[in-house]
């Protein structure tokens, strides 16, 4: 009976972390949802100052003008509310890890939220401009350039993505360091399949141009040797801890 009561407590808690997750992604959106024309201007401005002159974006759907800025907003609600979200995530597994855990656990849900901010404006500020300049530019003589608004939201959105998700590599290479999966010295070894994947990724993930693909690899191959040394320091360091244990 303990233990159905024990989990039946869990589950509360569990829906209550959610709610409340859901309900500061649903404040975040209230006190944007006034902005969302001018949110959207904003994504659009690297796009908008590539086109050439005399060239706009288009809507090719009635609801369009409507619906594009309020499912950006929502969207950005969303990554505006990951610290909270991440907080109720912690808040919640946290009773049940070890102190040495919880030193590590915290540190890294900040760093991880930090570098998926750092992906997204990598993204916005140097790839965008590169990305849509070199689309523009390489259109038929003849042909205009004009994006529709939806198009052009799921095209940015999935760059924000690819880029916030890529810039985790150094998070999950302490994880699989800290589990044991594998060590700084194996993923060393494995450096040449390392940076050949990331090309393959950054083929998939981006726009079909070199710069793109380019300016998502090279980024998540600069990410890998971070998180190679700071898994390497991380081992030194638990070894230091287990020695020290030993002797006393």
């Amino acid at each position: 009976m303990s233990d159905e009561n024990s989990l039946l407590s869990h589950l509360l808690e569990l829906r209550s972390r959610i709610l409340k997750a859901l309900l500061s992604v649903l404040l975040v959106f209230l006190c944007l949802a006034y902005f969302a024309q001018d949110l959207y201007q904003l994504l659009a401005r690297p796009l908008l100052e590539a086109l050439p002159d005399n060239s706009s974006m288009i809507a090719t759907d009635v609801a369009s003008p409507f619906f594009a800025p309020f499912k950006l907003t929502l969207v950005l609600s969303f990554f505006i509310a990951i610290p909270y979200v991440l907080y109720q995530v912690w808040a919640f597994v946290a009773p049940g890890l070890y102190k040495k855990e919880k030193r590590l656990v915290a540190p890294l849900l900040f760093s991880s939220t930090l570098l998926f901010y750092t992906g997204m404006a990598f993204a916005y500020f140097v790839v965008f401009p590169l990305a849509f300049a070199f689309f523009t530019s390489v259109a038929p003589e003849g042909v205009t350039v004009s994006t529709d608004i939806n198009s052009y939201l799921d095209f940015v959105l999935k760059l924000f993505f690819a880029f916030g998700i890529s810039f985790e590599i150094p998070i999950a290479i302490i994880l699989l360091c800290w589990t044991g999966a594998t060590d700084a010295n194996s993923l060393r070894a494995k450096r040449p399949y390392i940076i050949v994947g990331a090309f393959v990724v950054g083929m998939l993930l981006t726009p079909p141009d070199v710069i793109s693909q380019s300016l998502l690899a090279v980024p998540m191959w600069l990410l890998f040797e971070v998180g190679v040394m700071l898994g390497s320091l991380y081992a030194r360091r638990n070894e230091r801890s287990s020695d020290l244990n030993i002797h006393e």
